[in-house]
């Protein structure tokens, strides 16, 4: 008995001893190798401010290459640049050193680093040396702008574990800024803008307006969100969330430090908006793509953390905890192949809205495998205000014979209302959701106006008149289409009236003049603009105005037409400058033909009346 129980103990010893020796080994190798894993971002609130910094000083930096292991690069300072980006906001100079730094370049992502200098916190790296460089020079924003650009001064901590809860950008300006012949100048690091589900073809036709903004376009993911999302160290990502659902569009930069459940990241804005209200989620990097013209870090998007509450000239800044409501958004497609309906929600922002709004429209429609080029698509949309009667879009468009696709014009469409409506200048506009449904038919169903005729030469008042319209059919046979003109009783005898028979744009025209709703003639509020977009005339209809020779006053969103001179001349100069225009004829009486797609051209008929 006794014997097998010493053997057994012995034995039981000699595990332990093996498991320990393998333990240890472990740990030996992963400290010979320098392993990612193992590295620990220090948990200080010391911070050294920049006119403490000296060239030569020796310090590090952290960031993730992949997976979720932040790691560790050393650097050297270069030495200060005193008012980089202004008036006493000064940029710490670097070069990054190690092999996977030298390999890479400065990453697109890297931006937020947190960089130390005698093991205190020195900044957050923001921009880079040129495109082309040998050498992988860097700036550094100061740790006192970083905190300074969210309102937050004082100690900070290394961790938290609070997982409970267009142009004109100032990316631009620092391109154009300490700028060298030959293209090497400090230029913010550029920030990814990772799209899930959407194409490069739908991409590139926005990349105008992407490029604008400083942005490096990147495909990626989307994760399930996790229990630990929340749970941010400096050194991981986390962005700015702009589109989410179906399709995602999400920015990612490097958290630089946290304070509480304030978060600072990026060390340079995103876009310079200012206070904002936008979701904040995490990022979790795939791999660093290295590239002699941009490196940048692949990423998935991982579950919402919080709010992006300040987008300033040194650094993003979010709070942890819940993330506020984005808009929802609805895309139908429907085609003899069947129907498809993506979801999507968009954030709410006066700047960003419109162009998510087009370009999420714009992808899901084309990306769709019920859409096909050459058909008539026929858009049908609601955007539904808190407070506000719903805007009411209906539209027709017709294939095109250029290389632009043809579902531009339906996102173009879209985009167009949602800048109308946020640029208003009376109230905030606070959308609920949106649904957008297109139609695609068959062929290119289009239209223009031959000529037009009236059964009779003259007409007596009150007198209604059968008129002919000649449209012709692309690459169809013509065929005449028919509707009828009254002529008002109270209309003057010896009065020449005017026919005109149009498409909608002309018509628009000519009852309100040249302002389309903008300048003078303009709503004086939202609801008489949403009254405005409602009922303008469609393209896909043949019109037919009957026009009398008598003034017509626009005052504001009013029309007043018929307006004696007299009282013309006596309210002519009261209002304010641009409120009032007066047009020479009145709108006396309106049809209108409904065709099956977009109508062109315009004839204009002499009406005796005797």
């Amino acid at each position: 008995m006794f014997p097998a129980n010493r053997s057994s103990h012995s034995f039981a010893r000699i595990h332990r001893i093996a498991l320990l020796a393998l333990l240890l080994g472990a740990v030996v190798l992963c400290t010979v190798r320098n392993c990612a894993a193992q590295e620990q971002v220090p948990s200080t609130s010391q911070t050294i401010s920049v006119d403490q910094v000296r060239p030569g000083m020796q310090g590090y930096a952290y960031t993730i290459f992949a997976g979720d292991q932040v790691e560790k690069f050393d650097l050297e300072v270069i030495g200060v640049m005193p008012n980089f980006l202004g008036p006493k906001q000064s940029i710490i100079l670097v070069q990054l050193k190690g092999p996977k730094v030298e390999h890479t370049g400065v990453v697109a992502g890297m931006s937020g680093s947190p960089v130390y200098l005698e093991g205190k916190l020195a900044g957050a790296l923001s921009l880079k040396l040129g495109i082309f460089t040998k050498e992988p020079i860097a700036g550094v924003t100061p740790i006192a702008d970083v905190l300074a650009g969210g309102g937050i001064a004082g100690p900070i901590s290394g961790s938290s574990s609070a997982g409970n809860s267009m142009q004109g950008a100032v990316s631009s300006e620092f391109a154009s800024r300490a700028g060298v012949q030959g293209g090497a100048e400090l230029r913010s690091i550029e920030t990814p803008l990772v799209f899930s589900g959407f194409q490069p073809s739908a991409i590139q036709k926005f990349s105008s307006q992407l490029d604008g903004f400083g942005f490096v376009a990147a495909q990626g993911g989307t994760t399930p969100a996790r229990p630990d999302d929340a749970k941010l160290s400096p050194g991981d990502m986390a962005g700015m969330v702009l589109v989410q659902g179906d399709v995602s569009i999400n920015s990612a930069c490097t958290v630089t430090a946290i304070q509480a459940d304030r978060v600072f990241l990026c060390g340079h804005p995103f876009l310079n908006l200012g206070d904002v209200q936008m979701p904040m989620a995490r990022s979790r990097v795939l791999t660093t793509l290295s590239s002699d013209m941009a490196s940048t870090k692949i990423v998935n998007v991982g579950g919402p953390i919080g709010t992006i509450t300040g987008d300033h000239l040194t650094a993003v800044t979010g709070k942890l905890g819940a993330a506020p409501a984005m808009i929802p958004m609805e895309l139908t497609t429907k085609s003899a192949l069947g129907e498809k309906t993506i979801h999507a929600q968009i954030v709410n922002h006066p700047k960003l809205t419109p162009l998510l709004v087009a370009l999420t429209a714009f992808n899901g429609l084309t990306q769709n495998v019920v859409y096909g080029e050459g058909t008539t698509l026929k858009l049908n949309a609601e955007i539904r205000l808190k407070g506000h009667a719903p805007v009411e879009i209906e539209n027709t468009f017709a294939p095109g014979d250029t290389l632009n696709p043809d579902g531009m014009p339906v996102a173009l469409s879209v985009m167009n209302v949602f800048m109308r409506l946020f640029n208003n200048q009376f109230e905030r506009v606070q959308v609920e959701d949106v649904s957008v449904r297109v139609e695609s038919v068959p062929g290119r169903q289009s239209y223009s106006i031959d000529s037009a005729w009236l059964e009779k030469g003259d007409a007596a008042p009150g007198e209604t008149l059968r008129l002919r319209v000649l449209v012709r059919p692309y690459r169809g046979a013509a065929r005449i289409e028919q509707t009828t003109v009254k002529v008002p009783d109270q209309v003057t005898r010896g009065t020449t009236l005017r026919v005109m028979v149009s498409e909608a744009d002309w018509m628009n025209r000519a009852s309100r003049g040249f302002s389309g709703g903008t300048g003078q003639g303009s709503p004086v509020g939202l609801d008489p603009l949403i009254a405005l977009i409602n009922r303008e005339r469609r393209n896909d209809r043949v019109y037919v105005g009957l026009f009398a020779p008598s003034p017509t006053m626009l005052w504001d969103d009013k029309e007043l037409p018929n307006v004696p001179l007299s009282q013309i001349n006596a309210i002519d100069g009261r209002p304010n400058p641009g409120t009032v225009q007066i047009l020479r004829e009145s709108l006396a009486s309106e049809a209108s033909i409904p065709m099956s797609g977009p109508v062109s051209g315009i004839i204009s008929l002499n009406l005796p009346v005797r």
